[in-house]
């Protein structure tokens, strides 16, 4: 692993070595066989699929928990190394991902006011309002269990007819989602990313909507293909929700430089930025002009 890391991912990654990943492309070619949706002749009868990022302002307390979450973190990965060191700087990624998410979610608030906390709330509002007066259905996506409860606390709250898919969810309670989502008895279908990226036929939905991002963009268009697969019949809207100025518009960021790498060059995302110096893990976190 070590060996390959040098040789290939760490110069393709980086941009320092453009052409190790052209390297390991023809080192690969003869033992892969790869065959995409938009390859001639494999999926001719799909729809348009639309992809559209949509940036959110967070609001006055996510700012202030964000910030405070970032001095205090900071401070203690400077002051320690090793292992320790790691586990506080994943621990930080997950805390700025759940505060831009929803303060509700990173205080570990099981009941409360949701409305008006949280700019991505505020916008998936908007996008469901606008979703449902065309009578059209949508899957919403949370790498987060929790967030996933919290969005269905509040969107029952709102009266939107909604359900709630995660890993703890029953086989054939699945089954019994999956089809009264696809006779459109429950517009809104909320689903862990983890749980439902795989296995699903949901081709009912004409939107998808991507609530928190994550490293790896294939898990993300895993998730999308739950709609985006052969048997559908409407234009398919994917929707990004992504956090101004965060650490999300790093990770934005980063997704975009995978794309442009082959599969066998990625490294694991979260675990690679345990490798940043403490200036460049700041400079990361940062948040950069993203104020209500």
């Amino acid at each position: 692993m070590k060996s390959f890391r040098d040789r290939y991912a760490r110069g393709a990654e980086s941009g320092k070595d453009p052409l190790a990943a052209q390297r390991l492309a023809t080192l690969i070619a003869p033992f892969l066989l790869r065959r995409k949706k938009s390859d001639p002749g494999i999926a001719p009868e799909l729809p348009p699929k639309t992809e559209t990022s949509h940036p959110v302002t967070l609001t006055r307390e996510q700012v202030a928990l964000y910030e405070a979450v970032v001095r205090e973190t900071m401070a203690a990965i400077r002051a320690s190394d090793g292992i320790a060191r790691k586990g506080l700087v994943l621990k930080l990624l997950t805390a700025l991902k759940q505060i831009t998410n929803h303060p509700a979610q990173y205080l570990h608030e099981s009941a409360g006011t949701t409305a008006g906390r949280s700019g991505k709330l505020e916008l998936l509002d908007e996008l469901l309002d606008t979703v449902l007066a065309e009578s059209q259905q949508v899957l919403i996506f949370s790498q987060y269990a929790t967030m996933g409860r919290i969005l269905q606390q509040h969107l029952t709250a709102r009266g939107i007819p909604v359900q709630f898919l995660d890993g703890a969810t029953p086989v054939t309670r699945r089954e019994t989602m999956v089809r009264r989502f696809q006779d459109g008895e429950v517009p809104v279908f909320l689903l862990s990313l983890k749980a439902a990226g795989t296995g699903l036929n949901l081709t009912a939905a004409g939107h998808v909507v991507h609530y928190d991002r994550w490293w790896n963009p294939a898990v993300e268009e895993q998730a999308t293909d739950r709609a985006y697969r052969i048997g559908q019949t409407q234009p398919v809207q994917v929707h990004h929700l992504l956090a101004q100025g965060t650490v999300e518009d790093r990770i934005a960021e980063l997704s975009q430089t995978k794309r442009a790498l082959a599969d066998a060059v990625l490294a694991g995302g979260e675990t690679a930025l345990t490798e940043l110096s403490d200036a460049e893990l700041a400079d990361f976190v940062r948040l950069r002009g993203n104020r209500p």
